[in-house]
């Protein structure tokens, strides 16, 4: 198996790449049950990669019924070192109209769904999550965006609701007023697992309405019609992403090694089925 393999979170308009039509499905299991869907093996250049469509195939999970810990369990298993993730927001900003492409680096979270962490059980970790994003694999992305020429904003908050219902005005206009730039409903608990999971993780948002602060309500047939139009850039990017970010195991923001002094329990009373499932993602410390 290829231990350094881009993953890639996202839609339909992700696993119909070109680059992707000769991929394999395989289907994987992990120590916290099935993933969304198989995750598509294949390769975007001469990078391997493994994508994970977020909802399943036909977008059949809510936000709330994503089991985000046997996501990102998947695609550590299948050799992943890093993740992009690409998802449909909503924007809190006159200057980044739909259609915008936004570089997450920051989070706010109204959750309140389970699997929020791969901890517990008997074993206790505080993981650092100030900078909940990797800047080595973000620097990439700023990269493919720059290049790429089109609307784009590099670095912004994104506020994580629960769902699936979309935001009240007076909730948006909160939000807004928080300072937050976008509205998703699935970033979290994914950026804190993968870093748990110590890997590389960057988000895309791309920006498909202006949610419910503005005048014009928010409604899915819009929200699919950005998200059409812009399935050929969303897929070039991720080709130029997978071109650019090497991902060799190596991160100067220590994405790669977050569990080091994190776990508090001591390694006597660790209980041996929780370290045997947490062995299965970071074996260094749990083998």
């Amino acid at each position: 198996m290829s231990k350094n393999r881009l993953g890639l979170i996202g839609g339909s308009g992700l696993y119909r790449m070109p680059a992707l039509a000769d991929g394999e499905w395989i289907d994987v299991d992990t120590a916290w049950g099935k993933p969304s869907d198989a995750l598509l093996i294949g390769s975007i250049g001469d990078r391997e990669v493994a994508f994970l469509p977020r909802h399943g195939r036909g977008h059949r999970l809510a936000p709330g019924e994503v089991n985000y810990r046997a996501n990102i369990a998947a695609l550590k298993a299948a050799g992943c070192t890093e993740i992009l993730a690409v998802s449909a927001v909503g924007g809190f900003d006159d200057d980044v109209p739909p259609g915008t492409f936004v570089l997450v680096d920051q989070y706010i979270d109204r959750t309140m769904r389970d699997g929020r962490s791969f901890f517990g059980d008997g074993i206790v970790a505080h993981v650092g999550f100030g900078r909940p994003t990797c800047s080595r694999l973000g620097g990439a992305v700023a990269q493919a965006l720059a290049a790429d020429g089109r609307a784009h904003r590099i670095g912004g908050t994104m506020l994580v609701i629960e769902g699936p219902q979309f935001s009240t005005r007076a909730e948006s206009l909160l939000h807004k007023g928080w300072g937050c730039n976008v509205v998703g409903m699935t970033g979290l608990p994914e950026a804190r697992l993968a870093r748990e999971a110590e890997l590389c993780y960057a988000s895309v948002a791309m920006v498909t309405d202006h949610d419910a602060w503005s005048d014009k309500e928010v409604d899915v047939a819009s929200v699919i019609a950005v998200m059409n139009a812009n399935v050929e850039r969303a897929q070039a990017l991720v080709a130029a992403v997978a071109d650019r970010a090497r991902g060799d195991g190596s991160c100067a923001q220590g994405c790669n090694h977050a569990l080091e002094g994190a776990v508090i329990t001591a390694r006597n009373a660790w209980p041996p089925v929780t370290q045997r499932r947490l062995a299965t993602i970071v074996p260094r410390l749990f083998v």
